[in-house]
């Protein structure tokens, strides 16, 4: 891709980006080619400007966009920067110009050639010219041109512009090599005019100095330009180009800068930038200046020992210089030359300086030589070292080990050959065989392939599954047991080789592959299968393979096997039941030494081919033999711990997989493995050796047949340390870092830091050389010391004062003198007269940790005025700034060590010291190499041991001891040799400092050090306290006792036996006790039983029964030999008494649990739905056990059948009250005996109970919420169960409520609620109800408040309003019928109710015609209640259709009958008024009863009036009460009682009083379809009964409600109508009015005297008095609800008629309405 960059490209200031891309490269070339090109004549620049200006017709120059430089890919992606190009044109020329006189008069130009032409170009665009007039203005505009043009080139050569010339360069800068941390500066002179701008580049990129402040500086004076680089370092190194340009051209010019990083490192001349390509296998672009990259691999990674299971780690630190962060090498890890790849067993990580590999979980396949390979462009470093890893433990003790290298070969679609490697531990006896498992891929289930175990490492597995993929292991067996199971081989597909390149996805769950087969061709039989061979056979098995038929089309096929003994012709399928699918097959089962020949048969659906042609006659047996044994084994001494082992190889070994290498001491006879994976070769380096120990070693050879026998044993061979460790010695590397401590007249005190690279043996000695610097020039070099000085630092006496001298110093070993170090920097020798001291030296890092070290240092040479008395450490990060250094401790310390924590683990550190006296902190020192904390594989810590005589020691143990390795121990880290008081001891890689004496003079920090390793060292700090500590456990080892788990305790067990024990931590089985008991021993007897376990140290005393004799103190007394131990446990007075009384309890629970009996004691739980249930537990119950309940003495009866099943009793008490109280108990009895429990549920305990209960039902109640009513707002609450005694409290702002006539509260049901009525201002506020639980109570609060309660009170007062409309609008209240049949010639008159507020107009309306009221009609309006209608003569024009029409302000309401007139009847001494089954009212003198309706049949449809109130839709009918019988009163001479419309039959008795007793009617439901207001009401026709003698009397009983369906939107509103008296006219005879009865009223009773009353009869119910409307009800249904719900009752006839009370509440009790 364009837009990528090498990784070691990145971010680097010094490559050029534009190089990423071919667009930018030819972009630059272009660049560079113009450049030239505008160095040319002016002429050509001038000719360009008169275009320009003839194109844009003098038109105002365009402002110009901001430059930009940045280069684009074809991506829009920033590639890197364009250097912009200026061209010599007029555009450019004033932005150069540098007088204002130039600027005026260009000015003055423009604006004349502007006005000269701008009248013309305005007409231009606006009028319409034709051809010849455009072309003849184009005319005159090209002489115009010419006259300009002539004009400037006039004023060109009157001005300084002739002068104009391109910049050129007089001196050009040069190349530069510097050292880094140096300043470079860059020198030209350039000429020109107009003066030139001059712009620096660093590899094509622009040097901003304000982008960069301090590092460069660009001055510009005089024609000399320069451009200085401030402290360079390795990314300096770049290519610079200094730029000129003025309005006649561009000239460049290139400058090469190199920085080295260390003097002396290179002195060639280095060549100009280049890309160059990688070496090794891959290209990456880098620039090169002659650099050469050298890689140092350090911290390298030794021999490594492991063990199955575990995670071993290999890192070594790579130090590449010179150092380029944005190049990275490459890693490469190989085990046994064979390159590793991450995967699950394998980790790789690289950090930037260290390379580390991890085997997370190690196997044998593991172990072999490993090798890190570092590449870099110049070339690679490689590091090698071997891993062992040894065998996990077996499963079984005596069982082999693991085999290892498991690898699937020749897989095919339904079998594969597994092969592996024997291990080298058989685990004592020699391994019978092998088991082969496989797992399908995606599963964990694991199949054994073979039955039998097989000898050899190869097993073919059969009857796979084509497509699908498998894993394997192997095990090995023994007669001692199975291995454990082998690492897994790498999964294996069972399918043919030639479909692997066509096969599908795997399925994720089974592995399974998915392969696409061609199309068959049927009716190709196939051909014969050919080259049929043995590939190989075994006494267990032998394996065919063959190649496929030619012919055998498209389809796929399948073979069988046939087989044959050598000798006959009788062939036998071998594969009855498993077809094989692969050109390969294993036969198992054959008779080991038998002949036999095979051949092999394709089939597919068109029919069996051919057979193959047979095999030769292939004998049973094992082809493969078990190889010899190696020959003579060679043992050659190498390291201290190792030893190279050489053999002759097997002769004639066939297949040889390898061999294992054992090792023993010598004279043991036991023999251990050297390696666990096979090698290959004759020669291996035995590792892990013990440094001085004579060992023997002997070889075994190894192939698929089996391992041979051992060769001969080698001489014993002693395990020490070749001449220079098997390693060449070597002289030491130069030392560095050489400065001066002390300097006087005529001598100087040098310091210098020790070798990298001691050469592979101990530093003897140091060589000194000096020289004299005179002029600057270094004269010879002279021997300061003849004698070599062991120490690192050295005077150096006989020097000049005030000379000059330069130092060298020479590191020598056993192998020679090294060479020379560097020359030190120029030193003077004078006398120093600082007050301060000098440095310190000698500065030396130990005891490295993840988060801490130890510094040590060696105090100043040269002191100062005054004596040290104290120094300071600084700290800071190796790769960090000068600046960055702080300070370790704020106060000086006055010991020449310090412990440095709060360390960064991973990070590098470099430290110094500063010393100081009174006069002042002097120079600081040489700072230290860099340091890593990280604490390294392997690192230990010196281990405090108090041994069994109660000897202290120090342990210190070092496992990468070398041969010239030795432990130095130190105190406050100064070496220490053997005293009195201490002495040391050092065997192998251990070693100890023994305190003979321990005192407080041995406190102090104690170290040890290990010389010659990678600075193994560790301390230990002996304080006080620890001292103490460790003298108390010395004190206990020299006097032993036996320590105690327990002390002596007690405990009763089952019948109240007593047991005292005490269990000691360990024992030996020669420990004794003896057990006393006050003073006296007592032994085994009746009384006194003991026991001793050994094993688990419980030592046990048991006495059947506690008497008043055993009350004292109880002992035992433990002795295992020295040590001894006792404990005691006194049991007097209280103690010794409630033990007795527990132990008599327990003796007589024994006997109780003997018969029935209670495992739990009776108690009680409250269930959810508030019920108590009383509960016990039983036990040891049988079928006639019997369980009886009793309160307060009297049995409970149980109807159910008691079941012990599952041991658990219960009773239950729903609506628990006060009257449950009592004391509840539960007997038990058999013929075992009996057992009883009781549970007081009186006084306090009922109190406690009732609490649960009332808990129970507060948790239930449902959040407070709030409804509006026509009286207020209500707030309420449900719970799932009331009781009587639960106590609620309702607050106000946290303050009760005191109950009012406004502010009421009830329970109704399940629903308790607080009625507001007329709810105001100060109603606002928080509410709460509280229930009571004894405890802490529970709360629900509700806020009413802000909108919450504006919207409650808005729906109160339109519901209030609503009821009012409709407690006052105009109505008929009742009195007419529906149909009035009379005779003709009498009279009629007719009275109804008239109710509303105001009061109502009347009208009398005849055929929809309006009545007026003369001497016929006789129309009246009373009382403004009674509204009457009279006819004087009833004739036949009098029939029709009448209406009243009543009308107030809320409403209008009208009332119909039919008037029906007959002719004249005689009079038979009877006047009734009965209804006919058509509802019709005859009056005429009798009326048969088979005329009157029967009360079953349903009342005709009420015609609806023609104007009617509108009522609030969906309006319920009123539902009347059954009202209370009504007797009249004696002197009344007729009874007239309202009879139910259409259900009345009256039989008139002249002489004997009368019941009548109306019979309740089923509801009709009544359906108006016109889209007009309908009010049905319903008729209480009076039947007239004449009987002055006798009384009558009538019960009037219930009417039932008729319900009205309109489907348009019509509201009806029946109401009950009064009974209207009815005057009779007979002809002749003056009309009389015939008293009737008062008319009962609508009495609605009034909620809360209702709940009043009904709470005073029944005592804890309660009717709630349901709302008329809720708060998200429509007013329609509100005002309907309000209507409906009133409940009609019939006064007395004996009371006066009472009137309508508009302000009675119209809801009725919840009851009724459900009624």
């Amino acid at each position: 891709m364009s837009g990528s960059l090498p990784f070691y490209q990145k971010h680097h200031r010094h490559y050029d980006r534009g190089y990423r891309s071919r667009e930018t490269e030819s972009a630059v070339s272009q660049y560079q080619q113009s450049s030239s090109s505008y160095t040319k004549s002016t002429k050509g620049l001038r000719a360009a400007t008169y275009t320009a200006l003839d194109e844009s017709k003098l038109s105002p120059l365009p402002k110009r966009a901001k430059p930009t430089y940045l280069a684009m890919d074809k991506e829009n992606q920033i590639i890197g920067y364009v250097v912009p190009i200026f061209r010599g044109s007029h555009e450019f020329e004033s932005g150069l110009s540098n007088t204002e006189e130039a600027r005026a008069k260009e000015s003055a130009g423009y604006l004349a050639r502007r006005d000269l032409f701008s009248s013309g170009m305005e007409s231009e665009h606006t009028e319409h010219k034709s051809r010849r007039t455009i072309m003849r203005e184009s005319a005159d505009r090209i002489s115009l041109s010419k006259r300009i043009h002539e004009n400037e080139e006039y004023h060109k050569r009157m001005n300084e512009d002739s002068l104009m010339h391109t910049p050129g360069f007089v001196i050009k800068p040069r190349s530069h090599t510097v050292w880094e941390k140096q300043c470079v500066r860059l020198h030209c002179t350039i000429s020109g005019w107009p003066d030139p701008r001059v712009v620096w580049y660093k590899n094509n990129v622009r040097i901003d100095p304000m982008g960069n402040p301090g590092k460069y500086k660009v001055v510009s004076s005089y024609n000399v330009h320069s451009l200085e680089i401030n402290r360079c370092d390795f990314d300096d190194t770049a290519q610079y180009r200094v730029s000129a340009m003025n309005s006649k051209g561009e000239i460049s010019a290139l400058a090469s800068v190199v920085v080295k990083r260390f003097k002396g490192e290179f002195d060639e001349s280095l060549p100009s930038p280049s890309l160059q390509s990688r070496k090794f296998g891959f290209e990456a672009p880098c620039l090169d200046y002659g650099v050469k990259f050298e890689t140092h691999i350090v911290e390298k990674f030794g021999v490594s020992f492991g063990r199955e299971g575990e995670t071993l780690s290999l890192g070594c630190s790579v130090i590449i210089y010179p150092s380029l962060q944005r190049f990275q090498p490459e890693i490469e890890w190989y085990r046994d030359d064979k390159l590793l790849l991450p995967s699950k067993w394998v980790q790789t990580h690289w950090s930037g300086d260290r390379a580390t590999l991890t085997l997370t979980h190690l196997n044998k396949e593991d172990e072999g030589l490993y090798t890190l390979r570092v590449i870099t462009k110049s070339g690679f470093e490689t590091h090698s070292a071997y891993v062992f890893v040894r065998d996990a433990d077996a499963d079984v003790a005596g069982a082999p080990c693991a085999p290892l290298d498991v690898y699937c070969q020749e897989a095919n679609k339904d079998y594969v050959i597994v092969t592996w490697k024997q291990p080298a531990v058989d685990g004592g006896s020699a391994i019978l065989g092998y088991f082969v498992d496989r797992c399908e891929v995606g599963t964990t289930h694991w199949a054994q392939c073979n039955d039998t175990p097989v000898k050899f490492a190869r097993f073919p597995v059969t009857g796979l599954v084509e497509g699908r993929s498998y894993m394997f292991r192997v095990r090995a067996v023994n007669k001692a047991g199975m291995s454990r199971p082998s690492r897994v081989s790498e999964p294996v597909a069972a399918m043919d080789p030639a479909d692997r390149a066509r096969k599908g996805a795997s399925a994720p769950w089974t592995g399974q592959i998915i392969v696409t087969e061609e199309e068959p061709v049927e009716g190709v039989v196939p051909g014969k299968p050919g080259e049929l061979t043995v590939n190989e056979a075994t006494k267990n098995y032998v394996v065919l393979s063959w190649k496929p038929p030619g012919e055998k089309g498209h389809e796929g096929v399948m073979y069988y096997v046939e087989k044959c003994v050598s000798g006959t012709d009788s062939w036998q399928r071998v594969n009855t039941d498993i077809p094989v699918k692969s050109p390969r097959f294993a036969l198992f089962d054959l008779a080991e030494g038998k002949s036999y020949r095979f051949r092999v048969r394709c089939c597919n659906s068109a029919g069996v081919g051919e057979p193959s042609e047979p095999t030769d006659a292939i004998t049973v047996g094992d082809k493969l033999d078990i190889p010899s044994a190696p020959g003579r084994v060679v043992p050659t001494r190498n390291t201290d711990t190792s030893v190279v082992v050489s053999w002759e190889a097997s002769r004639d070994a066939k297949e040889l997989v390898g061999y294992y290498i054992e090792s023993s001491i010598a004279g043991s006879n036991t023999w251990e493995p050297c390696n666990n994976k096979p090698v290959k070769g004759s020669r291996f380096i035995c590792h892990g050796l013990t440094t001085g120990e004579r060992y023997v070693f002997h070889v075994r050879a190894v192939n698929a047949a089996g391992i041979s026998e051992c060769s001969q044993e080698s001489e014993a061979i002693e395990v020490k340390a070749a001449i220079g460790g098997g390693i060449p010695h070597a002289s030491p590397a130069p030392p560095y870092g050489i400065t001066v401590l002390e300097s006087v007249r005529d001598s100087m005190v040098l310091a210098w830091k020790q070798p990298t690279f001691i050469g592979g043996a101990d530093i003897t000695g140091y060589f000194v050389d000096y020289r004299e610097v005179i002029g600057g020039v270094p004269g010879k070099w002279h021997e300061a010391n003849i004698k070599s000085v062991s120490e690192r630092a050295y005077r150096v006496s006989e020097l000049k004062e005030n000379m000059l001298y330069q130092f060298q110093v020479r590191a020598a070993n056993m192998a020679g003198v090294g060479i020379p170090s560097l020359s030190s920097e120029v030193f003077k020798c004078e006398e120093w007269t600082i007050a301060v001291p000098g440095p310190p030296h000698d500065l030396q890092v130990q005891e490295v940790r993840k988060d801490s070290l130890v510094l040590l240092w060696k105090p100043p040479v040269y002191q100062g005025r005054d004596a040290v008395n104290g120094y300071y450490i600084d700290i800071k990060e190796a790769e960090a700034d000068f600046e960055m250094w702080r300070g370790v401790n704020e106060k000086a310390t006055d010991k020449p060590y310090m412990k440095i924590k709060n360390l960064k683990e991973g990070e590098s550190y470099v430290f110094r010291v500063r010393a100081q006296n009174k006069a002042g902190v002097g120079k600081a020192s040489e700072h230290t190499e860099p340091v890593e904390a990280v604490t390294k594989p392997g690192t230990a810590e010196i281990v405090v041991n108090v041994d069994d005589d109660g000897v202290i020691s120090l342990n210190f143990e070092c496992s990468k001891l070398t041969t010239d390795s030795k432990f130095v121990w130190s105190k406050n880290y100064k070496e220490m040799e053997e005293t009195r008081c201490m002495s040391i001891e050092t065997k192998g890689n251990k070693s100890k400092a023994i305190f003979n004496t321990p005192s407080e003079d041995d406190l102090g920090i104690y170290s040890c050090v290990v010389t010659h390793t990678d600075g193994v060292s560790a301390s230990y700090t002996l304080t006080e306290e620890g001292l103490k500590d460790l003298l108390k456990i010395s004190h206990e080892h020299k006097f032993p006792i036996i320590p105690l788990k327990t002390d002596l305790a007690v405990e009763l067990l089952e019948k109240g036996r007593v047991r005292f024990w005490l269990q000691a931590e360990k024992i030996s089985t020669n420990g004794k006790v003896d057990y006393v008991f006050n003073d006296n021993m007592v032994s085994q007897g009746e009384k006194y039983k003991m026991n001793f376990d050994k094993n688990t140290g419980i030592i046990e005393m048991f006495i059947e029964s506690l008497g008043k004799e055993d009350e004292g103190t109880f002992t035992f007394q433990l002795q295992d030999g020295k040590a001894t131990n006792q404990s005691s446990l006194v049991l007097i007075g209280d103690v010794f008494k409630q033990l007795q009384k527990e132990s008599e309890f327990q003796r007589k629970e024994w006997h109780r649990k003997q018969g029935p009996h209670f495992v739990e004691y009776l108690s009680y739980e409250v269930t959810p739905e508030c019920c108590v249930r009383l509960k016990c537990k039983v036990g040891n119950m049988k079928k006639d056990s019997v369980a009886l309940w009793y309160k307060d003495g009297r049995e409970i009866k149980v109807s159910e059948k008691l079941d012990f099943s599952e041991g658990v009793l219960t009773l239950e008490i729903t609506q628990i009250s006060k009257k449950d109280a009592g004391i509840y108990e539960v007997v038990l009895k058999d013929d075992r005996g009996k057992d009883s429990s009781t549970l007081n549920l009186t006084d306090q305990g009922f109190k406690d109970l009732m609490n649960l209960v009332f808990g129970v039902i507060a948790n239930s109640s449902t959040p407070l919420k709030i409804q509006s009513t026509e009286e207020g707002i209500r707030l309420y609450s449900f719970v799932s169960f009331y009781n009587d005694e639960l106590h609620v409290t309702w607050h106000h702002k946290e303050s009760a409520i005191a109950f009012t006539e406004r502010i009421k509260s009830g329970v109704v049901g399940e629903q308790l609620w607080l009625q507001i009525s007329e709810p105001t201002e100060k109603d606002k506020g928080k509410y709460a109800i509280e229930f009571f639980d004894g405890k802490g109570g529970l709360r629900r609060t509700v806020e009413l408040a802000g909108q919450a309660f504006d919207d409650a009170y808005a729906e109160f007062q339109r519901l209030k309003a609503a009821a009012i409309a409709e407690r006052n609008r105009a109505r008929v209240a009742g009195g007419l019928p529906d149909v009035v049949t009379i005779q003709e010639g009498k009279s009629l008159n007719l009275t109804c109710n008239i109710w509303g507020d105001p009061m109502p107009e009347v009208t009398w309306l005849k055929n929809e015609r309006e009545m007026v009221s003369d001497d016929h009609y006789i129309l009246k309006f009373e009382s403004g209640k009674f509204a009457s209608f009279t006819i004087t003569s009833v004739n036949t024009a009098d029939s029709g259709k009448y209406s009243i029409l009543v009308k107030n302000k809320y409403g209008t309401e009208s009332g119909d009958f039919t008037l029906k007139v007959t002719e004249s009847m005689g009079d038979f001494g009877v006047i009734s008024y009965l209804a006919d089954v058509d509802g019709n009212v005859t009056v005429g003198p009798s009326t048969p009863a088979s005329t009157c309706r029967s009360a079953k049949q349903a009342p005709p449809t009420p015609t609806p009036p023609k104007s009617a109130t509108p009522i609030p839709k969906n309006q319920t009918p009123i539902t009347p009460t059954p009202s209370t019988p009504v007797t009249p009163n004696p002197p009344t001479p007729i009874s007239m009682t309202p009879i139910p419309q259409n259900s009345t039959q009256v039989t008139p008795n002249p002489t004997t009083p009368t019941s009548m007793t109306p019979i309740t009617q089923n509801p009709t439901p009544v359906t108006s379809n016109p889209p007009t207001s309908t009010t049905p009401i319903p008729q209480n026709p009076t039947p007239v009964t004449t009987n002055p003698p006798t009384p009558t009397s009538m019960t009037p009983n219930a009417q039932n409600p008729t319900p009205v369906t309109s489907n348009p939107p019509t509201s009806t509103n029946p109401i009950p109508q009064n009974p209207t008296p009815v005057t009779l006219t007979h002809e002749s005879q003056t009309p009389a009015t015939i008293p009737t009865t008062p008319t009962p009223q609508l009495s609605t009773p009034n909620p809360d005297e209702k709940s009043k009353n009904e709470a005073k009869d029944d005592k804890g119910k309660a009717t709630m008095w349901k709302d008329s409307v809720s708060l998200n009800q429509p007013a329609e249904e509100a005002v309907e609800a309000a209507t409906t719900e009133a409940t009609p009752t019939v006064t007395s006839l004996s009371d006066p008629a009472p009137e309508p009370n508009p302000e009675e509440s119209t809801s009725v009790p919840e009851t009724a309405n459900e009624e």
